[in-house]
């Protein structure tokens, strides 16, 4: 990449001991706006969004479909490899525990790849999107989620760096072995976990 795009570079404030991971600051009611693609203009209607590959049953869902599952919240901060951190954010939507438990994932099931609309990909630990801690979310703070930030529709990973939190997502695929995504191919650690500074392959 050729010099920081928008966002990457952000005025630091002072740091809240015990809740920004290493090497974060605190980027207040910002939210910078990052992407590896062009943003798309998609129609909610037209989205779906599939779960497949080691499942006993791949399922696909419509936006209707989507909104009549239980539905689930996020209250809670957010860390980007860039280095900034965002406090009490409130995202809205349904949680993957819900996809999987529709799908019902073989035993060999160990890694899941999502898939966004773009061709954008990431790679994540089947143990990382379940148990609670990763949703499928089109609510931002009580209103859809905007564009720029993954609207309609983005996977929230939020306590992984948020390149993990693909934008524009529209399927979750189960895998025995772990696959490289985008960022994971160009250096970006596979897993990313902000409180052990896993930016970059070998961190």
């Amino acid at each position: 990449m050729a010099g920081p795009t928008s966002g990457f570079i952000g005025r630091r404030r002072p740091v809240q001991p015990g809740r920004l991971p290493p090497g974060q600051y605190d980027v207040g009611r910002d939210w910078p706006v990052l992407t590896a693609e062009v943003t798309p203009r998609l129609d909610p209607q037209d989205w779906t969004m599939t779960v497949d590959g080691l499942v006993e049953q791949p399922r696909t869902w419509s936006w209707d479909e989507a909104h009549a599952l239980p539905q689930s919240e996020y209250a809670g901060d957010i860390h980007c490899v860039t280095t900034w951190s965002k406090f009490d954010t409130r995202f809205a939507g349904v949680s993957v525990d819900v996809l999987l438990e529709a799908a019902r994932p073989t035993p060999e099931a160990a890694y899941v790849l999502a898939t966004c609309t773009t061709g954008y990909t990431t790679n994540l630990p089947l143990s990382d999107v379940t148990g609670g801690r990763a949703w499928v979310v089109w609510e931002y703070d009580g209103k859809p989620l905007p564009r720029d930030h993954g609207g309609p529709v983005r996977l929230l990973v939020p306590h992984l760096y948020f390149w993990k939190s693909a934008k524009w997502v529209t399927r979750l695929t189960l895998l025995e072995h772990d696959r490289q995504g985008f960022w994971e191919r160009n250096g970006y650690h596979d897993r990313g976990d902000p409180w052990l500074e896993q930016r970059y392959q070998g961190d």
